[in-house]
């Protein structure tokens, strides 16, 4: 059970790509290694983790050209596959994983068929617009600032950003190391919580504690409120207490102050990542991006430095308010998905008051699973847990249940 088939174009690939998700090089099946747990089930990779004898895009052709196939596959495609799973091909990707908006300027924007018309969200865009239009079981992804829980907000659907660390980053193209994390994401609660026993080590945590972060409400819109506040009820009844209204901040910094030294740390990481790749090959990137690796190239060691040095801070700061038995409930994103075509300061706007909520995990490199809800409006949006480092397995069963109650 190990046969594979490279399928050129739509001639011959199973799927019929609806959505624009798969990239041209990613039209391929790779059927089980095993049976198992994940029998019958499909999954895509977002193009940034390998699969051998396929090429890694990253999103950007220049990346495709100048990278060798990879011989050996990320070992959490291997462990799916193990598991019985049939990988259907690679799907899009914002440009080096580089942004939460969900388009590419040199491969398109996928359709995000639980609302049309707008944004699917990134940089997992092609993971969460194939499994919100079911053309997959599950998807494969990644999240550094909120590239798994933005997309699932704004597709409707489950999503996990794992702690950091918990899960292999081998055989995956990195962004900021310190923050990137491997992830899923899947359409329906059981698919969900049978990928999570496949990949996730068994956790003991017994959550005891409700936290209300006020200042990360206050960031998302008003659409939001009344899902946030049926979750935080229900984790309430079920764990028999009182949420605590906490404050974030440490020594007087704002949320957004912890976006800037996560961005400022994070671009500095990236540009010692990638600095001489871009350097050397000059790729061509859309507007935005070309602006972060601008500002990556622009941040002085002892800048970058002192950043990381607070990300330290601050990560031993938030899981000491966590410690082994908190969980928070908070927005998955600032908004319900923007519109394609949105103006550069609406998405920016949007993207700063995200990335202020998305930090607190991804600063304190906790776990934070996104459950889909229905807005008033029929659109979609997400409303989150998070939980203390290396609780994954514990919080996703957790989060099954809340999203049973509602």
């Amino acid at each position: 059970m190990n046969a594979s088939s490279s399928l050129p174009g739509e001639a011959g690939f199973p799927i019929q790509d609806s959505v624009g998700a798969w990239v041209e090089h990613g039209r391929f099946v790779l059927e089980p290694t095993a049976s198992g747990p994940l029998s019958g089930l499909s999954f895509a990779v977002k193009d940034i983790f390998d699969v051998a004898g396929h090429p890694t895009g990253a999103g950007n052709p220049t990346w495709l050209a100048t990278h060798p196939v990879p011989d050996a596959s990320s070992p959490i495609v291997d462990s799916l596959r193990a598991a019985g799973a049939t990988l259907v091909g690679k799907v899009m990707t914002d440009e080096l994983a580089y942004s939460i908006n969900g388009d590419n300027v040199h491969y398109g924007t996928p359709i995000n068929a639980c609302a049309p018309g707008r944004v699917p969200g990134g940089s997992s865009s092609g993971s969460a617009a194939a499994v919100a239009a079911r053309l997959c079981d599950f998807a494969l992804a990644s999240d550094t600032g909120g590239s798994t829980r933005v997309p699932a907000s704004y597709c409707g659907l489950y999503g996990l950003r794992t702690t950091h660390g918990l899960l292999p980053r081998a055989g995956m193209v990195p962004l900021h190391p310190f923050f990137d994390t491997a992830t899923w994401l899947a359409h329906d609660a059981r698919t969900f919580a049978l990928v999570a026993d496949v990949l996730l080590p068994a956790s003991a945590h017994c959550f005891r504690r409700l936290l209300k972060p006020a200042a990360s409400w206050a960031l998302a819109d008003a659409c939001f409120k009344e899902p946030l506040n049926r979750v935080l009820d229900a984790v309430a009844a079920t764990l028999d207490t009182r949420p605590e209204e906490i404050s974030l901040s440490a020594e007087g910094e704002t949320l957004d102050d912890w976006r800037q030294t996560y961005v400022t740390a994070g671009a500095h990481e990236a540009w010692q990542t990638h600095g001489t790749w871009i350097e050397a090959n000059q790729p061509r990137f859309s507007e935005a991006i070309t602006a972060r690796w601008a500002h990556a190239a622009s941040v002085s060691d002892t800048d970058g430095n002192a950043a990381r040095q607070r990300i330290l801070a601050l990560r031993a700061h938030i899981r000491g308010l966590f410690g082994d038995d908190a969980i928070a409930v908070i927005p998955s994103s600032a908004s319900i998905a923007p519109e394609r075509g949105a103006s550069g300061s609406a998405v920016d706007s949007v993207r700063m008051r995200t990335l202020q909520i998305t930090c607190l995990a991804g600063i304190g490199g906790l776990c934070q699973v996104s459950i889909p809800f229905t807005g008033s409006d029929g659109l979609p949006l997400g409303v989150s847990l998070v939980g203390p480092a290396g609780s994954d397995a514990e919080l996703v069963r957790f989060a099954i249940r809340i999203a049973e109650m509602l």
